[in-house]
């Protein structure tokens, strides 16, 4: 059984101020992410600087991310198809983005065009020996009315996998986000494990007391998102489900959503974060003495 390793999600634009300091805090991985746009950064010169600066530290570059809608933005897709080659530049073994989705429009409104694009984009990745990891964000939309990502809810990821049953695509996937849709996340990764590429460490707390005076559609939140620690999902469960399934990979803390551990307490929350998912997952590997 392979160690669980316990990292973060570095923004791209931030990558070589951020990761000096990031290397010797004791995270193991990272994830280096961009949304909608890289902003100007050239890809193959950061990954060269990112190289250097992680060196012999043993952190290493879980994921590539790049979140955009490939399904409705020709710029886009080809963006992240320039991520799937470059890759291997970073020493990344996937790249997470989104399903994508016809904005204003349904979930099967867009499966056909999720059919095309990923089919191209699952082969893509295989060529090179990489993986595709779909966030499983809302992004704001629902069902009948998607924003840029499709693939939020179980059985949008059903449709998703028959129409494209690639092995190399699976789901960058985190509680709080089917938190938001009042899904319980520990009985879906029961179900769902087997497809996890990724996981995202970002936990949510549900005012069930709010839901009950105020209901769902809007007038007040009912969810926050938390860091893992100071929410409501029991991790030593996540953990135990994903070893029970297999996953060898690791798990990425995205902060920067933490309404009272963040702005100048964002690493605060990062680290318990760090030091908690570490405990969840039993500590550091310790060599039997027989």
């Amino acid at each position: 059984m392979k160690q669980i390793e316990i990292g973060t999600c570095v923004p791209g634009g931030q990558a070589e101020e951020w990761l000096p300091h990031i290397v010797k805090s004791g995270f193991e991985c990272v994830s280096i992410n961009f949304h909608m746009t890289l902003g100007g950064a050239n890809l193959k010169e950061l990954a060269g600087k990112v190289k250097e600066i992680l060196g012999d530290s043993g952190v290493k570059v879980a994921s590539l991310g790049y979140y955009c809608n490939p399904l409705s933005n020709p710029d886009q897709r080809k963006t992240l198809e320039n991520c799937i080659d470059l890759a291997d530049d970073f020493g990344a073994p996937m790249v997470s983005t989104f399903a994508g989705a016809l904005e204003g429009q349904s979930v099967e409104d867009a499966m056909p065009q999720f059919k095309k694009v990923f089919r191209e984009l699952g082969k893509r990745a295989a060529d090179r020996g990489k993986k595709i990891a779909i966030e499983n964000c809302p992004m704001g939309g629902t069902w009948k009315k998607n924003t840029c990502n499709i693939g939020f809810h179980p059985k949008a990821w059903e449709m998703m996998f028959e129409e494209v049953p690639d092995e190399n695509i699976g789901l960058e996937w985190e509680p709080a986000h089917q938190m938001y849709q009042l899904i319980d996340p520990v009985s879906q990764l029961r179900q769902w494990v087997k497809k996890v590429v990724h996981i995202h460490g970002k936990d949510a707390t549900v005012d069930w007391d709010g839901i009950r005076r105020l209901g769902i559609l809007g007038a007040d939140d009912f969810v926050t998102s938390r860091a893992p620690g100071f929410g409501d999902t029991n991790w030593t469960d996540i953990v135990t489900i994903l070893h029970t399934g297999g996953y060898e990979g690791d798990i990425c803390i995205e902060g920067y959503h933490d309404p009272i551990y963040g702005g100048e307490w964002e690493m605060t929350s990062q680290l318990h974060a760090m030091k908690y998912l570490k405990w969840c997952r039993g500590g550091d590997f310790v060599p039997n003495p027989w």
